[in-house]
């Protein structure tokens, strides 16, 4: 049974490739189970913005594509192109990797590890998750700490939330006079209106699809809660406008942002969608007086200091590349266990079948000393047996190569 690492990201595919293959957490346990049916012994999938991966024990990945393409209803056509497999060692590098912060796009970020948690949580609830998965994955969150601890990988880096509020001082000189609207009550906006009400906006208010979760953040900010329903009736009050929810379908038209428009006579709205897939459809970007962002136009920003970071990037490598050395390792020695429970039975055997031929010759009185004489003459003709048959039997360099495995197994001086 080997490791794989199957997926796509947001340096090998763009959004409207990405969001067509997310896995919703209300359908994940079910994904799981028809993959361990169909594909694995072992699975987990990471879906967040910018990835989507599965994480795989089985003999071999060959159908794995297809099977991602046909759960997604899409041509494997449609999705090879962005796709990366990792065997073995590679897919045990890139979870540590991910799991560190260092593929992510905003470089040292906290929340892949929660999600990575998530996805290693629905995982264990779907049964999916065997002795290789889970010793991965404790690894990963075990190298994420190290690095985080050890290095200044995270130190400094630009969020998504501290991105958004730059992109938004782009479009308006003072954030004081302008009123944001936050769609969704997740972690992300949770975050988003951390940094916008540290610019003293003239007004916050948040809508979800239930008023109790909304008006929990709403309050925290000093803001109001809206219901998601009648978000329509509310919209053109906004001058920002910053949407992140798990719906499958956009929330936010064009046709609504247009009316919006006309209602606020034309004064620009900033709307970012952090969403995967899109809350707002794509279209809302023809509209005049919209500046409409996505989850991948943030890149530039979030990446602007990276450089700054490139040593503390080499630390965390070097500290991934020991650890990555340790679990294949471990992984090594897990392949040989069945050699040594066959090799033991095998002995095992053989010391039973001379136990007993001896314990017949003394029963039927026979010199104790002989008995134990031939015992063990026994034993050693039978454990000796295979590795001098071989040897008689191999020729050449086969021969040459046996004797010097032989010889460091028994650790006999040639």
């Amino acid at each position: 049974m080997a490791l794989y690492a199957l997926g796509l990201n947001h340096q090998t595919a763009p959004l409207d490739i990405r969001e067509r293959v997310v896995f919703h957490v209300e359908r994940m346990r079910d994904a799981l189970g028809e993959l361990r049916r169909s594909l694995a012994s072992e699975a987990a999938i990471l879906s967040t913005c910018n990835r989507t991966e599965l994480y795989l024990a089985a003999e071999q990945t060959g159908a794995a594509t297809d099977w991602l393409a046909k759960y997604h209803s899409l041509r494997t056509d449609d999705i090879s192109p962005y796709l990366y497999t990792l065997t073995h060692e590679q897919a045990v590098r890139h979870a540590f990797r991910v799991a560190s912060g260092l593929d992510s796009m905003v470089l040292g970020e906290p929340q892949i590890l929660g999600q990575m948690k998530d996805a290693v949580r629905e995982a264990q609830a779907a049964g999916t998750l065997g002795t290789v998965l889970h010793r991965l994955f404790q690894r990963s969150f075990a190298v994420a700490k190290e690095v985080r601890s050890n290095t200044q990988v995270g130190a400094n880096s630009v969020s998504m939330a501290a991105a958004t509020v730059k992109l938004a001082a782009r479009i308006f000189p003072s954030l004081h006079e302008q009123k944001v609207l936050f769609i969704g009550a997740g972690e992300m906006i949770e975050l988003c209106a951390t940094h916008f009400a540290a610019q003293g906006p003239a007004r916050i208010a948040v809508a979800n699809r239930t008023l109790e979760r909304s008006g929990q953040l709403a309050h925290r900010f000093g803001g109001q809660a809206i219901e998601l329903k009648s978000l329509g009736e509310h919209l053109h009050e906004y001058d920002v406008v910053v949407s992140c929810t798990a719906s499958s379908l956009p929330i936010l038209g064009k046709g609504l942002v247009e009316r919006a428009l006309r209602a606020r006579r034309r004064r620009p709205m900033f709307m970012v969608d952090l969403a995967v897939p899109r809350d707002i459809e794509p279209e809302v970007a023809e509209l005049d007086d919209v500046f409409l962002y996505t989850v991948d136009d943030l890149g530039e920003i979030v990446a602007a200091n990276l450089d700054a970071r490139r040593s503390a990037v080499e630390q965390a490598e070097a500290i991934i590349e020991t650890q990555v050395g340790q679990f294949v390792h471990w992984m090594q020695v897990r392949e040989t266990v069945p050699l040594i429970r066959a090799l033991r039975e095998q002995a095992e055997q053989a010391r039973q079948h001379e136990l007993e031929r001896a314990l017949k010759l003394l029963q039927r009185g026979e010199n104790p000393q002989q008995v134990l004489e031939l015992m063990s003459q026994g034993l050693a003709n039978k454990l000796l047996h295979p590795p001098t048959q071989a040897l008689n039997e191999a020729a050449g360099e086969e021969r040459e190569r046996l004797s010097e495995t032989v010889a460091r197994l028994f650790r006999v001086n040639r």
